[in-house]
Parts: structure tokens; C-alpha cells; sequence
């Protein structure tokens, strides 16, 4: 079995349930036939590049999957009997693209969740810093001085 992502652009026409349908069902058509659902994400109501059916936007789904190389051209055909699809783009991934989105989904390349990090970090070192107590320096005097 290979691993597999493939990136659906669905008609912005449809209703939110009949998006969750539509996608039910191509979910159902990959574990149904073998597949193994990897990870699944919505990337929601986009703009388009450029018009696709004089459309300017689209719903974007994203499916990663493992399956046999010859469901994929059931996929396809599947994909292009439906339509409701506007754009598919179906990749075969290799051992670095499947390492790389197993980093993205653990938040590996999150830059914002490293800033506010090391923000956290330096509150809490200037909060501990500012409730040390101040050791004062207390100079008694010698019987030399006097």
C-alpha cells in the first residue's frame, strides 16, 4: 500500500451539509475499498487563483490516505463523475513528504507557538527576577574606621 494525499476544490454553492456529505462519502469510499484514512483536514471556503467554472472561490479538502495504486484511478473516475468537484490533485507521497506532514500535524514548523514560547519563557524568568528579594549589601563597621 502507498500513501497518498489528494486535495479536493468542492463548488462554493453547496450548502455546509451537503459539503460534510460529499465528503462523507469520499471518506467512506477510501475505507470501504481497502484504504486506510491517515489524517483528514478542511481547509474551508477559499478565493480561487482564477475563476474555475466562473467561481472565484471553492470549499478545499484535504484527505491523506494509504491504498492500492489501482483505487486511485476509482478515485479519479469517482471524482470526475461528481459535480460538485471542481478541482482534484491526488499525490503519491514518499518517505520524505510523509515525514514532513507527520512534522506539520505535530506542530513542528508552528513559528507562532515557538514565538509565544520563548514570550512565555522570558515573563516568567523577568517574574521571577522582579519577586527575588534584593539582597542589600549591610556594612558594619570596624574599630578601624572610627
Amino acid at each position: 500500500m502507498n500513501q497518498y494525499e489528494t486535495v479536493i476544490i468542492l463548488t462554493p454553492v453547496l450548502s455546509e451539509q451537503q459539503m460534510k456529505d460529499a465528503v462523507a462519502g469520499y471518506r467512506e469510499l477510501i475505507t470501504t475499498n481497502g484504504g486506510e484514512l491517515v489524517h483528514e483536514e478542511n481547509w474551508g471556503l477559499n478565493k480561487l487563483a482564477y475563476p474555475i467554472q466562473k467561481k472565484g472561490t471553492g470549499f478545499y479538502h484535504v484527505f491523506e490516505y494509504k491504498a492500492n495504486p489501482d483505487f486511485i484511478e476509482l478515485l479519479k473516475l469517482n471524482f470526475q463523475r461528481d459535480e460538485n468537484i471542481m478541482r482534484e490533485l491526488t499525490l503519491k507521497l514518499d518517505k520524505h513528504a510523509m515525514d514532513f506532514n507527520e512534522k506539520k500535524r505535530n506542530g513542528h514548523f508552528d513559528r507562532k507557538r515557538e514565538e509565544r514560547q520563548a514570550a512565555a519563557a522570558a515573563a516568567a524568568a523577568a517574574a521571577a527576577q522582579a519577586e527575588a528579594p534584593v539582597a542589600e549589601e549591610v556594612v558594619e563597621p570596624t574599630g578601624e574606621e572610627a
